[in-house]
């Protein structure tokens, strides 16, 4: 027997009821997520993450997905059930899982009970997930990691095989159903745990009397059975409040997208490439977004930010199609705006140009009121000299030169925004302008360069 093994028929007898659960066996996953639940995946990932061997974990997860894995019995140390091959021979796999010791039960517990927020959950029977990251920081690692799970299976393999892999696959969705599996395996089974944290929770309530009520009745107990106090006690009392830290320092560049071309594939309908660029893109708007901190109000770009909040997603792709991606980028983006591809580089070069207000001009027409003529009309006729005024024609909101493949634009915020034919299409040339003279030599220029097509 091995020393998991070992340990748990010391430690542990079989069928004491809260020590051994047995789960029906699951029906296939076929398409879709594996798991559903925070628990599920971060099972998923450190198993994946701790793999000696990538080959056998592919032919498990196969295997699980396909519904192979029989009933599974969880019980501390342990967990077994049958799987079954293609060609149906079933072969018994069983998983021993490293417990914890009676010294890192004493620290996990301690640790449930010294945060407010862990051991109100737990006595709801719900687990929370920053209980991982607290127990990292205490030494204490609630997730499997390299070494902590040794095979045995019917077949007779050396180490973990299809059956086992699928068996640690099938796990995940166990913890979907209920995540106090985790520590089932390590060693405490839900009841015995939820009567040790309500003990000690209230011990440790019961501290301050137990020192004959130097304390005043209400005031609240904190970690250790100290007595805490209020926020209201504290400000109060007058005491300063520190000045909040400055702001963090900006790097030189935006951080990297990791990597996540791996042997494990990916999800239906995952695309790993895709979520490469988001991250890419996430990192570049973070970076561009701390480096416009203004040092003197604490705030950052509040305009640029709630712009980019209040985006359509058909927007927010041209904003991505702005940032010039590859071709493969491009191409979906533009299915998913609801444009062509033509379409969708069209609007990608009026957002270069200003944002979202160009992308508008370029996709709406809109009908100016009487007084926002007038307005215009006296802004052009102002804008030059009599000899040089082009002939103008109008339509709606646009005033296109008579003769010549060049257009003026009128924005709902009385800028002017110069256009150029290209082809059969009218194409953005630059930026807005207060004055419709410049707007349109911008048009001119490049209409000549052939800057607009």
């Amino acid at each position: 027997m091995s020393g998991y093994g070992q340990e748990h028929g010391r430690r542990h007898g079989q069928g004491q009821g809260d020590e051994e659960r047995t789960f029906a066996a699951l029906p296939p996953a076929l398409g879709g997520a594996f798991t559903r639940t925070w628990w599920g995946r971060a099972w998923l990932k450190a198993l994946e993450d701790s793999a000696l061997d990538l080959q056998q974990l592919k032919a498990g997860r196969r295997q699980a997905r396909a519904g192979a894995v029989g009933a599974v019995s969880v019980r501390p140390g342990r967990i077994t059930a049958m799987v079954k091959d293609r060609d149906g021979t079933s072969y018994r796999g069983d998983v021993l899982v490293r417990e914890f010791t009676e010294e890192q039960w004493e620290r996990l517990l301690d640790l449930a009970v010294d945060s407010a927020g862990h051991i109100a959950a737990l006595l709801d029977r719900e687990m929370p997930p920053h209980l991982v990251e607290d127990a990292a920081e205490a030494g204490l690692d609630l997730l499997p990691g390299v070494g902590d799970l040794e095979a045995e299976c019917g077949c007779e393999a050396w180490d973990h095989c299809p059956h086992t892999a699928a068996l640690c696959y099938q796990v995940a969705r166990l913890l979907d159903e209920d995540p106090f599996v985790l520590l089932l395996m390590r060693g405490r089974g839900e009841r015995a745990l939820l009567e040790e944290l309500q003990a000690r929770s209230a011990a440790r309530a019961a501290a301050p009397s137990a020192r004959g009520g130097d304390e005043p009745a209400g005031r609240p107990v904190g970690p250790g059975g100290m007595p805490g106090v209020s926020a209201e006690e504290v400000f109060a009392a007058g005491f300063l409040v520190p000045p909040l830290p400055g702001p963090p320092v900006v790097p030189a560049a935006p951080g990297r997208s990791p990597s996540l071309d791996t042997d494990t594939p990916p999800e239906p309908g995952v695309d790993p490439a895709a979520l490469e660029l988001l991250a890419t893109e996430a990192a570049a708007r973070a970076h561009r977004l701390l480096g416009t901190l203004t040092v003197a109000d604490g705030r950052g770009d509040a305009a640029e930010e709630g712009v980019e909040a209040r985006l359509t997603v058909a927007q927010d792709a041209v904003r991505l199609a702005a940032g010039a991606p590859v071709p493969w980028v491009a191409a979906r983006l533009a299915s998913g705006s609801g444009r062509s591809p033509a379409e969708l580089e069209l609007a990608a070069r009026a957002w270069r140009f200003g944002g979202p207000a160009a992308l508008s001009v370029l996709d709406e027409e809109w009908a100016p009121e009487a007084e926002a003529v007038d307005r215009a009309a006296v802004r052009l006729a102002e804008a030059w000299d009599d000899g040089d005024r082009p002939a103008l024609r109008r339509s709606g909101a646009r005033w296109t030169v008579v003769g010549a493949e060049a257009q003026l634009r009128l924005g709902e915020d009385g800028r002017w925004w110069p256009y150029v034919k290209a082809g059969a299409r009218w194409s953005p040339a630059g930026p807005a302008e207060r004055d419709p003279a410049a707007a349109l030599a911008t048009a001119f220029a490049a209409g000549a360069t052939g800057a607009g097509g």
